[in-house]
């Protein structure tokens, strides 16, 4: 994987959560990668499912964005998103999610997901439709906050 297929630290939550997205595969389907530490984990000492959302998220979204952009990096918003949990993940894990396209037009990509630990185990899998949003739509005016 080379340095620039790799997203790292761009965002809030990925510097929050840790995960890197890897948008450089020959298939064109993106995979969030994070180590699993205790600061993942919930009260029952197992990953928590907002995170393993989080990351099926990124994954599924970059994904939609590699179907029009090869950097990955073309907005596409969260319009409907569906986890099921499989497994638990535990502290110490190597998790990768990874997104597919399995419909969508010019507007509406539908994306299936996977959660899976090093040892390719499901932990999770998503369904989800993100919507494409030019960019210069993503533009919030900075104001009083009203």
């Amino acid at each position: 994987m080379a340095a620039g297929d790799v997203i790292e630290n761009e965002t809030g939550t990925q510097r929050l959560i840790g995960y890197v997205l890897d948008v450089g595969q020959p298939d064109k389907r993106a995979r969030c990668a994070l180590s699993v530490t205790d600061h993942h984990l919930n009260r029952h000492n197992v990953l928590h499912g907002g995170i393993a959302t989080t990351m099926l998220d990124s994954a599924m979204g970059a994904t939609a964005s590699l179907s029009v952009d090869p950097s990955g990096r073309a907005p596409f918003l969260t319009v409907s998103l569906t986890t099921q949990f499989i497994a638990a993940a535990t502290g110490q894990s190597e998790l990768i999610a990874t997104g597919q396209i399995v419909g969508g037009g010019r507007a509406l990509m539908f994306v299936d997901g996977e959660l899976r630990d090093g040892s390719d185990r499901l932990i999770a899998t998503a369904k989800g439709v993100f919507k494409r949003v030019p960019a210069d739509k993503l533009d919030v005016p900075k104001g009083d906050g009203r």
